[in-house]
């Protein structure tokens, strides 16, 4: 049976009453992690066409049986495997039964020093090596891509450039905040208060630069003529010239998402906010998304946030418990298998709310 996305509907997004507003949200969802389980992923290595490497980590329920659901999650701007969406996520899918991979970025997280190049928006060859290496892995099982904020984008791209013949066993795929205009996004990020985070980025960036120049020496890099203090410096003194495109200009036009949703086939999800302060929600209502993609927009959220009120989540992580609920539906062939464990899952869930402020 053919899943149709334009019949899922998604639950009412009300903000927590104590976390208003986008830039609140955002904050939150950086200082209020949650509950967070140890780690205890397998990691497996990915070799790229051209000698790098990337590493992801294997979250397996124990429960797991070859044809189960997959789940691949690529992270954000500045982000790893232990990015703390990315590990929520994670887990809430392997207590639903799904086998999730989180996918460190080309040269990020526990692949640091396999890259000589360094990971940006557009790398969807990255991607789709690794839904390769899965479909190796776990013949036979439909996967769900997950892709936040900059994972988005990549996830967006790639699905749009392959059209009817995804790579692997990718069946559907769900982003949150992503920057499809990449142009735009920089332009909004550089703009009133938003230019916290500008800074912030552009200091975060520097300092994993520093770093990657210390770990991977054979690594391509370039020196600064001064210290960058905005993003858009990086991408224009470092990304742009080191991965080819010569200008930030470039970059951003040739690896935004926007040029390529209009040939997605598969059923795609994309979940924004309208108070979203990184990424301009009128770029993502401007994209050409093709018929089989569905553009929910809530109010409030902020990026990467979605902090709700009481609900019947089993916390109050709207946006983790619209991922999960989509790569269930989506690889429905299987999710009866996995009805079983649902009801221990809610019980523990539940029990694991936050008090204080309910995140």
């Amino acid at each position: 049976m053919t899943f149709d996305p334009h019949a899922y509907e998604l639950p009412r997004f009300r903000p927590h009453p104590l976390v208003r507003g986008g830039h609140a949200q955002t904050l939150a969802g950086v200082f209020f992690p949650g509950q967070l389980a140890a780690y205890r992923a397998r990691t497996h290595r990915v070799p790229l066409a051209d000698g790098d490497q990337i590493v992801v980590h294997d979250d397996c329920p124990d429960r797991w049986q070859p044809a189960d659901p997959v789940a691949l999650l690529m992270h954000g701007l500045g982000g790893c495997h232990q990015s703390v969406y990315m590990r929520r996520v994670a887990e809430k899918l392997s207590h639903r039964g799904v086998r999730a991979f989180r996918m460190d970025l080309r040269g990020c997280g526990a692949g640091v020093e396999l890259a000589r190049l360094p990971y940006h928006s557009g790398r969807s060859d990255d991607a789709a090596a690794v839904l390769g290496f899965l479909a190796a892995l776990c013949p036979g099982s439909p996967v769900a891509l997950v892709g936040f904020s900059l994972g988005g984008n990549i996830a967006l791209k790639l699905v749009g450039e392959c059209g009817a013949e995804p790579p692997g066993h990718l069946r559907s795929v769900v982003t949150v905040c992503p920057p499809v205009d990449l142009a735009a996004s920089s332009r909004r990020i550089g703009q009133g208060t938003s230019r916290v985070y500008d800074r912030y980025f552009a200091e975060l960036l520097r300092r994993q630069l520093e770093n990657r120049e210390r770990r991977a020496p054979h690594a391509k890099t370039v020196g600064f003529d001064r210290r960058p203090r905005r993003l858009r410096e990086i991408d224009d003194w470092f990304t742009a010239p080191v991965c080819g495109f010569g200008t930030a200009d470039n970059y951003y036009h040739q690896c935004s998402s926007a040029r390529f949703v209009a040939d997605i086939r598969l059923p795609a999800l994309v979940v924004a906010a309208a108070d979203d302060p990184l990424v301009p929600v009128a770029a993502l209502r401007a994209a050409a998304w093709s018929a089989s993609t569905v553009l929910h927009v809530t109010g409030h959220g902020g990026h990467l946030g979605f902090i709700g009120a009481r609900s019947a989540d089993p916390d109050r992580r709207w946006m983790d418990w619209r991922i999960v609920d989509w790569v269930m539906a989506t690889t429905s062939s299987t999710r009866e298998a996995h009805h079983g464990g649902t009801e221990k899952y809610d019980k523990m869930s539940k029990s694991n709310v936050c008090n204080s402020l309910a995140v």
